[in-house]
């Protein structure tokens, strides 16, 4: 089975209800970008790829749109398998991983799809058709973050992550310590996401004002660097999140102990292949891990819940999915969604979803 065409879709999501708000933007709006492999044969496979805008990482959507042309030429008629596409592509253009992913997603489609078996299944198979998620409370007020919070608690969320940064840090420890009030004793787990907006000083004292409450820090600062520097003074688990940007940068992390666990990305890794890699490293570290992505609708939903199914339930932080932040669904019957806290693992051949594809308007190019 080879690749016969390649069409790229840029599609805007608008945030429901928005902004969502982090510690370094405000997102109102975002172009996903999805990629449709038609292979030889006539099966058609689905991959997305939806960057949180230009400043999350060193990514962006028109720069999908640009690295996937670079790549569409050269993966005509490359066979559908992870292993001499995930080489072919590394051939054709360095890095860009987010863009690869795309097509990646769309490979594990179409392969699931030729031998009848779910995306999990290719994975190594679903330890169970119920995948825990985990809900992002947006940088607010401390009080009104408290509020969400609760009902999200009501909702049966397992975890509960709290956006922090960009403000002083005396708000974001009054946040948690709302938070905190509202799900003691309740056995939700909580996180405590920087996403690299805190210089070291806040990191520190934000854990030294919170030693009663059990949260990981993720991701606090902007480099591996600064969380080296304070690694030996935080009393909270370190999570490494954006700097993750590869399975090399994973396991000098790991085989460092510089981390206590993941907040890792689908696309940032290059797509289900290397995270397939990622998911078995943090297994022989014991290290627990998130399986999301920063953004995006089924299709990247799907292949998070797909991967996200596989992990050792000890070890899975969740799946996070924008799709309480987004209205509507590609596939209107089977698309992905979150029911008390949990999320169903699609079911059928390959992601297991079918996009209704009128959605997207004309492609933006069509090899």
């Amino acid at each position: 089975m080879r690749i016969a065409e390649i069409h790229v879709y840029a599609h805007d999501l608008p945030v429901h209800n928005g902004p969502y708000k982090m510690g370094h933007a405000e997102v109102r709006s975002l172009s996903t970008t999805l990629v449709k492999l038609v292979a030889d044969n006539g099966l058609v496979g689905w991959g997305e790829t939806c960057p949180l805008g230009p400043t999350y990482a060193e990514s962006h959507a028109a720069g999908a749109v640009a690295a996937l042309g670079e790549l569409a030429s050269g993966l005509l008629g490359a066979e559908v398998l992870p292993v001499p596409l995930h080489r072919r592509m590394d051939g054709l253009l360095n890095g860009h991983n987010y863009a690869k992913a795309a097509v990646d997603i769309a490979a594990h489609d179409l392969v699931g799809k030729r031998f009848g078996i779910s995306v999990s299944d290719l994975l190594g198979g679903a330890v169970t058709d119920h995948v825990p998620s985990y809900y992002a409370l947006s940088v607010d007020a401390p009080n009104e973050t408290a509020r969400i919070a609760a009902e999200k608690l009501s909702e049966g969320y397992p975890r509960l992550q709290i956006k922090v940064g960009g403000r002083p840090v005396e708000e974001d420890i009054e946040t948690v310590r709302k938070v905190w009030e509202v799900i003691r004793g309740s056995g939700v787990r909580l996180a405590v996401d920087g996403n690299r907006c805190l210089t070291t000083r806040d990191a520190l004292r934000l854990s030294r004002e919170c030693p009663d409450i059990p949260f990981i820090m993720e991701q606090p600062c902007n480099t591996i660097e600064e969380l080296q520097r304070i690694r030996p003074q935080v009393s909270h688990a370190l999570y490494l999140d954006e700097n993750g940007t590869s399975l090399n940068t994973a396991i000098t992390a790991a085989g460092t102990g510089l981390i206590d666990g993941f907040g890792m990305k689908v696309t940032r890794l290059g797509g289900l292949h290397p995270m397939r890699a990622f998911r078995d490293l943090a297994a022989a570290r014991n290290l627990p891990h998130t399986c999301d992505d920063s953004w995006g609708g089924d299709i990247l939903a799907a292949a998070c819940t797909h991967i996200g199914a596989t992990v050792a339930p000890e070890l899975l932080e969740g799946v996070w999915l924008a799709a309480p932040y987004i209205e509507g669904h590609y596939d209107p019957e089977n698309g992905i969604r979150i029911e008390g806290g949990h999320i169903k693992r699609p079911q059928g051949p390959g992601l297991g979803i079918t996009p209704d594809e009128s959605r997207f308007g004309a492609p933006a190019a069509s090899y």
